[in-house]
């Protein structure tokens, strides 16, 4: 069990590589309404940074922490444009449709965040968004599977966890076959993208 650190909403909107970006999250006090698009006050301005399958992005503290030692500087919470920053719960080891409950909120694991420029546009630092996704240190994108409210302090619950074996840090630099064919074999409902990597992956070992 860990717990949420921070909760992060759209502080200012700002021109981003290809439009206006959203990315500048911003910690806000008190009870948040999260509805099945999101937080309340958080906007998603494109269909690939939002929809049911990406409404909320989690986002550990513990690497935030390694990003900090790694580019020697401070990684505030919701530097990475996340909306929930967590303590004690290592996302990246989360599983595809593991589920937690955070006060009468719960949320689906659907998968890895896949950083944009708009991340190295953040951050100051060209092309940091692929080394970003090369860590498999990206973070979850989250389903919200009952609304309700949530705050900083609020307890996570994992509530379940699947057997496949397969994580968000699997996924983002590219899944083992065979906890890829486990999870396409498992029956659990996974998102489009998702289920299309996983038989890319299972496709190529089979023919090696």
């Amino acid at each position: 069990m860990g717990s949420v650190e921070a909760v992060n909403v759209v502080g200012q909107v700002r021109n981003g590589r290809w439009g206006l970006t959203a990315i500048d999250k911003r910690p806000v006090d008190g009870l948040v309404a999260v509805g099945e698009f999101g937080l309340t006050g958080d906007q998603q301005l494109t269909g690939g940074h939002g929809g049911r399958d990406r409404a909320v992005y989690a986002y550990a503290s513990e690497d935030a922490a390694w990003w900090a030692e790694e580019l020697g500087r401070e990684t505030p919470t919701g530097l990475f444009g996340e909306n929930l920053r967590t303590v004690g719960l290592p996302v990246g080891d989360a599983q595809i449709g593991e589920r937690w409950r955070i006060r009468d909120v719960v949320l689906e694991v659907r998968l890895p965040r896949t950083p944009c420029e708009n991340l190295s546009l953040r951050l100051g630092i060209e092309r940091f968004h692929r080394r970003f996704a090369s860590t498999g240190r990206v973070g979850a994108m989250l389903r919200v599977l009952e609304p309700g409210e949530l705050r900083a302090g609020d307890a996570i619950e994992i509530v379940y966890r699947p057997d496949h074996g397969l994580t968000i840090s699997d996924l983002a630099v590219g899944a083992p076959p065979d906890r890829a064919r486990r999870l396409l074999d498992s029956g659990l409902p996974v998102a489009s993208t998702v289920r299309a990597k996983l038989r890319r992956i299972v496709r190529r070992a089979a023919t090696h």
